[in-house]
């Protein structure tokens, strides 16, 4: 066990933690060194991590690292580094004893750099800062070293400067982490416990459950039982993780590998949960675990109704890999069967839509994003929470309505802060805090409501600093608000599409917003077409589309004017009742163009 070194490697996004983890394969001779180009983010799986440079999914890779003629194991533990997937980096850092905290050159600390870090922290890990990208041009090392210093409290001969990319500095990494993380420990002799920090669906061996053990062991032909929905399995097989799963005889405390047990649902293997043996159980569970919560939900719809049983089964498969994603059928008179889903944020949701599409050819419509709500009604003593605008209760009955608040933090350049506080507090942000990390950077703390971040505020937060802020934010809970369920009426009729629940002062804007779209979208008919917007029965946006209208007075080349106004008459009547029997059809990319998250301001 003392030759054991488990880490994570943590980072803001895009700060190279993936291409890092590919150096430290290829530095340990897992991989030729040879074939450098040839491997590229190796732990990224999917096509969308390699596309967008995100790491969607944990993995973990078995490194073996020779240093002054002793073998050490290396347990690399790769984590996700969008904010979204918070809870699945607090379970991976769980396995570790040592992290690694990556730092861009021309970056510096960002506003996830600083989360992980408190992350790790906390979890009493050996953290080793290590600057990445020194090899660029504009590369800061000094400056970016100096951060690391006065703001997380670093010594500056522990901070390693490397390149990825030209693998520069990598061999002296692969020493630190051996010299400066501990080694793990545990009493091979005591009860198992492990934990879960992955789990994987595989089509041949069913759910392949990724663990860190902490005591005990585990081998083929033990009964375990999962301590969090307390289910039992007979194991089929143990093994290491490294690029390919490597069957071995056992797994012991302080070793991180994986297990089969012909375990059907990925999520009966739920992350953070503890696993044991079922005849001879270990006294408590590790801490930590809990169950994961969608804050955003959105329904999708197949763009062609007939896709609906297609689409059914691309989320069954999804399901299988994505453990997160919970879904429910729902119906809309406009775009017919879809259905609604749960969501850990609005990445979560754009790397579900593109998975749709690149791994099932699914091309859907997905409504307005929007959060939990919760509603204290008239005669009833519990809080009731609905997550659509169908369930939205009668606005006679509502006491109390309340909405998801979170604690964003933000933190720019000095020059930008004014235009980050005006989008914060034009998105209903309260200010709780501000402090100067260094010279001339800002870190600001908003409490903000968590609908306010669901609509572009990431994209306008990246455009009014010239791309340099970055933001991170953890869930706060309730608090009371004024919600008002917006309609959309098209001639009168409600469209079930378009309804939305909105903070009711802004309701008339974003109904106008929508109403305007609405009119450069549908065609022209034969008759004016209202659009309006309206909460209850009030019309708090409205707009016409005019009609085409026929010459009808084209073969007239003269005569008497009661003749002209006689065909005018009778066009006007013909309207009339063409207005009340006439329906309008709405196009297909009207939806899709209005219920794009980026657009509706």
């Amino acid at each position: 066990m003392k030759n054991i070194r488990n880490f994570s490697i943590i980072a803001h996004i895009d700060h190279g933690k993936s291409t890092l983890a590919d150096r430290l394969i290829e530095e340990t001779g897992l991989l030729p060194k040879e074939e450098k180009e040839k491997h590229q983010q190796i732990l990224d799986n999917l096509e969308i991590e390699r596309e967008r440079g995100i790491t969607i999914k944990s993995q973990s890779v078995r490194l073996e690292y020779i240093l002054d003629g002793q073998k050490y194991i290396l347990n690399l533990i790769d984590t996700p580094g969008h904010v979204d997937f918070s809870y699945e980096v607090s379970r991976a850092l769980a396995a570790c004893e040592g992290a690694l905290l990556v730092v861009d050159a021309t970056q510096g600390v960002e506003a996830q750099t600083l989360t992980n870090f408190h992350l790790a922290f906390d979890s009493n890990l050996e953290i080793i800062p290590v600057i990445n990208k020194i090899d660029l041009q504009n590369a800061e090392v000094e400056k970016v070293s100096k951060e690391l210093q006065e703001e997380l409290g670093f010594i500056k001969d522990d901070i390693i400067s490397v390149s990825a990319k030209k693998g520069i500095n990598i061999d002296l990494l692969c020493k630190k982490i051996v010299e400066k993380i501990p080694a793990p420990t545990g009493d091979v002799n005591a009860p198992l416990k492990a934990l879960i920090f992955d789990a994987i669906y595989n089509n041949y061996k069913g759910v392949i459950v990724h663990i860190r053990v902490f005591e005990g062991s585990i081998k083929p032909q033990d009964e375990i039982i999962f301590l969090g929905n307390k289910k039992s399995f007979i194991v089929d097989e143990v093994g290491y993780l490294k690029l390919k799963y490597t069957p071995s005889e056992a797994l012991y405390a302080g070793e991180v590998g994986y297990f089969t047990a012909t375990i059907k649902e990925i999520s009966d293997a739920r992350i953070g949960d503890t696993v044991t043996l079922k005849n001879n159980p270990c006294n408590n569970a590790l801490p930590g675990y809990k169950d994961v919560k969608q804050y955003v939900f959105s329904s999708i719809y197949p763009l062609d109704t007939t896709q609906f049983e297609n689409l059914a089964i691309a989320l069954e498969k999804l399901k299988l890999t994505d453990p997160a994603l919970k879904y429910e059928k729902d119906n809309s008179q406009a775009l017919g069967f879809g259905f609604r889903c749960g969501f850990l944020g609005m990445l979560h949701l754009e790397v579900v839509q593109e998975r749709l599409l690149t791994e099932f050819g699914m091309e859907v419509i997905l409504t307005s994003p929007s959060v939990k709500y919760r509603f204290k009604l008239a005669g009833i003593d519990e809080i009731i929470e609905i997550n659509k605008p169908a369930d939205f209760p009668d606005l006679t009955q509502i006491e109390k309505s309340y909405e998801p608040y979170i604690i964003a933090e933000i933190i720019t350049p000095e020059e930008f802060v004014g235009n980050c506080i005006k989008l914060c507090e034009d998105s209903r942000g309260n200010q709780i805090g501000m402090d100067y990390l260094g010279a001339k950077r800002v870190m600001l703390k908003y409490e903000m409501p968590m609908s306010e971040i669901l609509f572009d505020f990431y994209n306008k937060l990246k455009s009014i600093s010239k791309g340099y802020a970055s933001l991170d934010y953890e869930f706060e809970g309730y608090k009371e608000t004024k919600l008002a369920k917006l309609e959309i009426l098209v001639a009168k009729e409600k469209v079930d599409a378009f309804s939305m629940i909105v903070y009711e002062p802004k309701a008339a804007y974003i109904g106008r917003s929508i109403v305007e779209k609405l009119k450069d979208i549908i065609p022209r008919q034969q008759f004016a077409v209202a659009l309006q917007a309206a909460i209850g029965a009030k019309v708090v946006a409205r707009e016409t589309i005019s009609p085409y209208r026929k010459d009808v007075l084209a073969k007239c080349y003269g005569g008497d004017i009661t003749r002209k106004r006689k065909l005018l008459e009778k066009q006007k009547e013909g309207k009339k009742r063409m207005k009340r029997f006439g329906e309008v059809e709405i196009p297909q990319d009207a939806f899709i163009k209005v219920l794009k998250a980026e657009e509706v301001e």
